[in-house]
């Protein structure tokens, strides 16, 4: 391991692709789209991210004595802390009080995209060796760290063994919730029904009945169908969501186009069309990817008010899909304790975090000791009050 080779990327078009994606894919099952190179590729070429936007590439790779590469991490020098769904803005706002600068920070994720996945890619290997090659990623973005004069290291949403062993090495271990459809061997959807209690059965066939009754044409669509009109009809959605919420666009046209180019088998776009003169209109949509066992629900976009038309394209056609395709899991974003009457119940997330001050990282462990216990007992909570028949 003392002959590894650490590299500093600006970009991730200077990693071949191949090579990273045998460290991202190093396990067949574990088929993540959103830790592959396209995806991040995507990204960048758009403009979504990169200095520019506050997301600068410093994505790093570790080559063995050969040239090959045998480990990589995406990973993004920040000036700001949104898009990122593990909310530290407390901690932005304690540590400038206190006279210091906490931006800039180092980010170990996928820009926009709270989904789970590894962070810490290494190709094929032995435990052993995967556990040390990880480590050299971890103490190469500690190099960084110092060499910026950064406040602090973040990964988030890793996986819960990469999340074991790194606290284990000494960074600060946070959990937070998201909400998780599980496929428990469903060959139905009136099989997932079946394991409700009777009221929560009733309330979705009624909500779904309701998302019917619009005169919509819905529709799903993936690779060949994602043409630059369809993109570019569901990017407008996008926009018009984004307006009425007050949030940000972070991701732009070209970012669309280049999914339905780069990434378009792994794409699962669910639409409502209406009628109009002598065509169709998208009026509405829900973007997921699919890789390995889950189908991960992303963006969602409509023009005007269709009552539960948003609860049928966002949970219960990703519910049919994965029960026709045999996934095991819809992962349906942040927020939203709603999600949970529709069967996708709490799942504990996971991040780390490096933090340089030795001060403030005693303040915020201490906040952690009393914030993750909590999370606990939430998850709990949400749990008891589930749509599910009590004996299961």
């Amino acid at each position: 391991m003392n002959q590894l080779r650490v590299e500093v990327h600006p970009k991730i078009s200077g990693i071949d692709c191949t090579d990273w994606d045998r460290c991202a894919q190093s396990d067949a099952a574990d088929n993540n789209p959103f830790i592959s190179h396209a995806f991040l590729l995507a990204l960048e070429e758009s403009g979504s991210v990169g200095a520019e936007t506050g997301w600068q590439p410093q994505h790093l790779t570790i080559q063995d004595n050969d040239g090959k590469v045998i480990a990589c991490a995406p990973l993004y020098l920040k000036n700001h802390s949104y898009g990122e769904y593990v909310f530290d803005w407390s901690w932005a706002n304690a540590y400038e009080r206190a006279g210091r600068n906490y931006y800039p920070k180092l980010q170990s994720a996928v820009p926009f995209s709270p989904v789970t996945g590894k962070r810490l890619l290494v190709a094929s290997t032995t435990e052993e060796d995967t556990k040390d090659l990880r480590i050299a990623l971890l103490n190469a973005m500690l190099q960084i760290l110092q060499q910026y004069e950064a406040s602090s290291l973040h990964l988030t949403f890793t996986t819960e063994e990469e999340w074991h062993q790194l606290h284990k090495a000494g960074l600060l271990a946070r959990t937070g919730i998201q909400y998780h459809w599980e496929n428990n061997g469903y060959e139905t959807f009136d099989d997932f029904l079946g394991a409700l209690s009777s009221r929560k059965r009733k309330a979705i066939r009624k909500e779904r009945r309701e998302a019917h009754a619009h005169g919509l044409e819905i529709k799903t669509l993936t690779g060949s169908d994602l043409t630059p009109e369809i993109c570019d009809q569901f990017y407008n959605l996008y926009l018009n969501t984004v307006d009425k919420k007050h949030a940000h666009d972070y991701l732009n046209k070209d970012f669309f186009l280049m999914l339905g180019t780069k990434l378009a088998d792994k794409v699962v776009l669910t639409t409502a069309w209406a009628k109009a003169l002598d065509t169709s209109v998208m009026v509405a949509g829900a973007l997921n990817l699919v890789g390995g066992d889950t189908l991960y629900g992303r963006n969602w976009g409509s023009h005007g008010h269709f009552p539960n038309l948003h609860f049928e394209l966002c949970y219960y056609q990703a519910i049919d899909y994965a029960i026709t395709h045999g996934l095991k899991k819809v992962e349906a974003g942040a927020q939203g304790e709603h999600k949970i009457q529709r069967g996708y119940l709490p799942t504990k997330t996971y991040s780390l975090h490096g933090i340089a001050d030795p001060n403030f990282r005693d303040a915020i462990a201490r906040f952690l000791q009393s914030e993750n216990p909590a999370v606990d007992h939430e998850i709990k909570h949400l749990c008891g009050i589930g749509p599910f028949k009590k004996s299961d």
